[in-house]
């Protein structure tokens, strides 16, 4: 647990199971977090239901229009109330965020998380598998973008992985470089209290692993050999197979910064890791990131 540390979060929230799931699963992680359930409302601002029977009322076009749009902030300040109470219940304490949004939800998750200085910005995941996982979903975007580290939360998680949440150890990518270095920054942080296993795979690393120091979080260093294939994914398959038989809680990766299409061209760790791996990821950005 995290003892008396109070974590900052901005969860992202649609009203879907997997986001259900991710506040359920992120309290388990951080149970002690003032959390903004932030729920960004897009064109055509409401359900197709509730957009035909006003269509019905209004017969003019604009009338129509703003009624839309009233009936579709309204259905959004309720869906949001949900998110904020299953969070409450989860022992959080939690607040509302709604906001308009015209596209690129996912910048716009990152802005707000940003402007909040949250420590992170939770996210789940519908549980797709390959490409389609993140190709250009709202995560993917987060997850590029984001000043603020980013937790990704799969859909669904088994009962061991679900099981590991509270206590369970932390599995931190290493290979010596910058993006490695935050990471394991931001897991102690955001993990104070939890056992860290730093792990580098392959010849993938440029600097031995530090030296804990006195007063320092303990920490374990772990080299693994790499698998085949592109590396990036061989080092993602590594930590997720580390990650399980050591029944980790979540997996922390840092990210190179590089633009989105060069990452998904590259098959980076990162973005190979929240790919593939069955548990929570959090993606720790770089510090020169701006939005």
């Amino acid at each position: 647990m995290n003892g008396s540390v109070v974590t900052k979060a901005v969860v992202a929230y649609d009203g879907s199971p997997a986001a259900n799931a991710a506040i359920e699963a992120a309290a388990q992680l951080f149970p002690r977090a003032h959390a903004q359930v932030a729920y960004l409302w897009t064109a055509p601002f409401a359900n197709d239901d509730l957009r035909r029977r006003l269509r019905a009322r209004n017969s003019d076009l604009n009338e129509l229009v703003a009624a839309i749009e009233r009936e579709g902030e309204q259905e959004a300040a309720r869906l949001v109330a949900t998110g904020v109470m299953l969070a409450r219940a989860a022992g959080w304490d939690s607040e509302p965020v709604v906001q308009r949004a015209y596209g690129g939800e996912g910048l716009h998750l990152a802005q707000i998380a940003d402007e909040a200085q949250s420590d992170v910005l939770v996210m789940g995941s519908r549980g797709l598998g390959g490409a389609k996982a993140f190709l250009g979903s709202v995560s993917d975007m987060a997850v590029h973008y984001s000043t603020r580290p980013v937790l990704v939360i799969p859909q669904p998680l088994l009962i061991d992985e679900y099981e590991a949440l509270p206590e369970g150890p932390v599995v931190v990518g290493w290979d010596g470089s910058a993006g490695a270095d935050t990471a394991f920054a931001t897991a102690r942080s955001l993990f104070p209290t939890r056992e860290l296993h730093l792990v580098a795979v392959g010849d993938d690393t440029t600097q031995p692993a530090p030296q804990a120091g006195p007063g320092d979080q303990a920490f374990t260093a772990v080299h693994l050999e790499s698998g085949y294939g592109r590396q990036g994914r061989a080092v993602a398959d590594a930590l997720t197979v580390y990650a399980r038989e050591l029944k980790a809680a979540a997996i922390v990766v840092g990210s190179r910064g590089r633009s989105a299409p060069a990452e998904i061209v590259l098959g980076s760790v990162a973005m190979a890791t929240l790919h593939h791996a069955h548990r929570p990821v959090l993606v720790s950005p770089p510090l020169s990131r701006e939005i």
